[in-house]
Protein backbone atom coordinates (compact mmCIF):
# COMPACT_ATOMS: atom_id res chain seq x y z
CA UNK A 1 0.00 0.00 0.00
CA UNK A 2 1.48 3.19 -0.99
CA UNK A 3 2.21 6.21 1.83
CA UNK A 4 -0.81 7.98 0.27
CA UNK A 5 -3.01 4.80 0.76
CA UNK A 6 -1.56 4.34 4.39
CA UNK A 7 -2.52 8.25 5.50
CA UNK A 8 -6.30 7.62 4.00
CA UNK A 9 -7.08 4.28 5.34
CA UNK A 10 -5.48 5.79 9.11
CA UNK A 11 -7.26 8.86 8.56
CA UNK A 12 -10.60 7.15 7.96
CA UNK A 13 -10.01 4.86 10.79
CA UNK A 14 -9.46 7.83 13.32
CA UNK A 15 -12.05 10.49 12.28
CA UNK A 16 -14.69 6.69 13.03
CA UNK A 17 -13.56 5.88 16.06
CA UNK A 18 -13.76 10.29 16.80
CA UNK A 19 -17.34 10.34 15.17
CA UNK A 20 -18.01 7.72 18.05
CA UNK A 21 -16.88 9.37 20.76
CA UNK A 22 -18.48 12.93 19.25
CA UNK A 23 -21.93 10.90 18.96
CA UNK A 24 -22.27 9.87 22.19
CA UNK A 25 -21.12 13.47 23.53
CA UNK A 26 -23.60 14.88 21.35
CA UNK A 27 -26.62 12.83 21.93
CA UNK A 28 -26.00 9.64 24.58
CA UNK A 29 -27.07 12.28 27.01
CA UNK A 30 -30.46 12.38 25.83
CA UNK A 31 -31.03 9.06 27.15
CA UNK A 32 -28.74 8.20 29.76
CA UNK A 33 -28.84 11.69 31.93
CA UNK A 34 -32.01 13.21 30.46
CA UNK A 35 -32.92 13.64 34.70
CA UNK A 36 -30.01 15.27 35.39
CA UNK A 37 -29.54 19.33 35.24
CA UNK A 38 -28.22 20.36 31.70
CA UNK A 39 -24.99 21.26 33.30
CA UNK A 40 -24.01 17.84 34.32
CA UNK A 41 -25.11 16.78 30.70
CA UNK A 42 -22.77 19.58 29.39
CA UNK A 43 -19.95 18.52 31.39
CA UNK A 44 -20.02 14.40 31.06
CA UNK A 45 -20.51 15.36 27.27
CA UNK A 46 -17.46 17.82 27.67
CA UNK A 47 -15.31 14.96 28.84
CA UNK A 48 -16.40 12.51 25.97
CA UNK A 49 -16.02 15.21 23.12
CA UNK A 50 -12.11 15.35 24.69
CA UNK A 51 -11.81 11.60 23.60
CA UNK A 52 -13.43 12.70 19.53
CA UNK A 53 -10.65 15.74 19.55
CA UNK A 54 -7.98 13.70 20.65
CA UNK A 55 -8.76 11.11 17.40
CA UNK A 56 -10.13 14.15 15.15
CA UNK A 57 -7.14 16.75 15.28
CA UNK A 58 -4.37 13.86 14.07
CA UNK A 59 -6.60 12.34 11.29
CA UNK A 60 -7.18 16.17 9.91
CA UNK A 61 -3.30 16.37 10.07
CA UNK A 62 -2.97 13.06 8.31
CA UNK A 63 -5.75 13.40 5.98
CA UNK A 64 -4.74 16.92 4.61
CA UNK A 65 -2.55 16.88 1.96
CA UNK A 66 -3.21 13.87 0.30
CA UNK A 67 -6.66 15.16 0.96
CA UNK A 68 -7.79 18.83 0.20
CA UNK A 69 -9.98 20.56 2.81
CA UNK A 70 -13.34 19.89 1.10
CA UNK A 71 -12.79 16.31 0.35
CA UNK A 72 -11.73 16.08 4.35
CA UNK A 73 -14.92 17.63 5.16
CA UNK A 74 -17.35 15.52 3.14
CA UNK A 75 -15.14 12.31 4.07
CA UNK A 76 -16.24 13.27 7.99
CA UNK A 77 -19.79 13.38 6.95
CA UNK A 78 -20.19 10.35 5.32
CA UNK A 79 -18.48 8.74 8.33
CA UNK A 80 -20.59 10.82 11.03
CA UNK A 81 -23.62 9.37 9.03
CA UNK A 82 -22.43 5.95 8.97
CA UNK A 83 -21.65 5.95 12.89
CA UNK A 84 -24.66 8.01 13.41
CA UNK A 85 -27.49 5.95 12.16
CA UNK A 86 -26.61 2.75 14.22
CA UNK A 87 -26.13 4.68 16.90
CA UNK A 88 -30.05 6.12 16.56
CA UNK A 89 -31.09 2.40 16.17
CA UNK A 90 -29.35 0.49 18.58
CA UNK A 91 -28.82 2.61 21.48
CA UNK A 92 -31.11 5.42 20.84
CA UNK A 93 -34.32 3.23 19.94
CA UNK A 94 -35.12 5.13 17.16
CA UNK A 95 -36.53 3.48 14.00
CA UNK A 96 -34.74 2.85 11.15
CA UNK A 97 -36.11 5.19 8.49
CA UNK A 98 -36.14 5.43 4.52
CA UNK A 99 -34.54 9.36 5.25
CA UNK A 100 -30.97 7.47 6.46
CA UNK A 101 -31.06 6.52 2.61
CA UNK A 102 -32.27 9.67 1.42
CA UNK A 103 -29.20 11.31 2.97
CA UNK A 104 -26.68 8.83 2.09
CA UNK A 105 -27.46 9.28 -1.22
CA UNK A 106 -27.52 12.76 -1.00
CA UNK A 107 -23.87 11.69 0.55
CA UNK A 108 -22.62 10.03 -2.25
CA UNK A 109 -23.48 12.37 -4.83
CA UNK A 110 -21.22 14.72 -2.91
CA UNK A 111 -18.44 12.58 -2.71
CA UNK A 112 -18.71 12.30 -6.32
CA UNK A 113 -18.33 15.76 -7.17
CA UNK A 114 -15.87 16.63 -4.51
CA UNK A 115 -13.52 13.46 -5.50
CA UNK A 116 -13.82 13.72 -9.10
CA UNK A 117 -10.84 14.75 -11.40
Amino acid sequence: MSDTGFALLRTGALLTLSNVFMTFAWYAHLRDLQHKPWLVAALASWGIALGEYLLQVPANRLGYGPLSLAQLKVMQEIIALSVFVPFAVFYMHQPLRLDYLWAALCLVGAAYFIFRG
